[in-house]
């Protein structure tokens, strides 16, 4: 997986104002931690963040992130806060990572393929999860996995379980989660008009039908 490069400069103002102030700069507050390390606050350039969280490797991208005055860090971005209404990053987390060890990560899945209850049965594909959570190293992490669903018949559900085998990936969620399903579309059924009888066994007709049949007697006799 390639590295991107992320400068970044100290922070030492901190609350919600200076961090207003430092995002109508096109600046983004940030805080880098790591295992052995304290950790140290430092604010990004929102559109170099920008481009290093959009390369296909998405959040999961080695970001080598250059302090002002300090030593390069390798991380990768974990915690990314979004303005509610914009969608902009407001702050994010960076995690310290080291190549050799595994480390935790989202990966979108992709499904592929017409589902077999789809074209014979004419079902619909409900996916009930798009991410997998797993653990590898962080130059073994695949920017998706890509998951085969042409043989899926009606009423089947894939899982965890189910899922590729990627080599150095090892899939951490539940195994029996359910990740995506084939269904068959809701059928709508037809009203049933109930129909209650007098004690002489004659239908009782509702008042509102009465009225509506004494009007149209009296139309069809003006006719006349």
């Amino acid at each position: 997986m390639d590295q991107v490069t992320l400068s970044a400069q100290p922070r030492s103002a901190f609350g919600t104002r200076p961090s207003r102030r430092l995002r109508r700069q096109g600046l983004v507050p940030a805080t880098v931690y790591g295992k052995n390390a304290a950790a140290k606050s430092i604010t990004v350039n929102g559109r170099e963040l920008y481009a290093a969280l959009h390369t296909e490797a998405g959040r999961n991208a080695l970001i080598n992130v250059d302090i002002e005055g300090d030593e390069k860090v390798l991380a990768v971005a974990r915690e990314v806060q979004r303005h509610p209404v914009r969608g902009e990053v407001i702050h994010l987390d960076l995690i310290q990572i080291s190549l050799d060890e595994a480390i935790a990560a989202e990966v979108a899945l992709e499904y592929i393929g017409t589902p077999l209850g789809v074209r014979e049965d004419g079902g619909f594909v409900e996916a009930i999860a798009t991410t997998v959570n797993i653990s590898a190293l962080p130059t073994a992490i695949p920017s998706s996995i890509v998951v085969d669903i042409e043989a899926m018949a009606t009423g089947d559900t894939l899982k965890v379980s189910d899922l590729p085998e990627v080599e150095g990936v090892d899939y951490t969620d539940d195994e029996d989660r359910p990740l995506v399903t084939v269904l068959l579309p809701r059928v709508e059924e037809e009203p049933v008009e109930v129909v209650e009888y007098d004690e002489d066994g004659e239908p009782i007709v509702p008042v509102a039908e009465v009225g509506e049949e004494a009007g149209e007697e009296a139309a069809a006799e003006e006719e006349e």
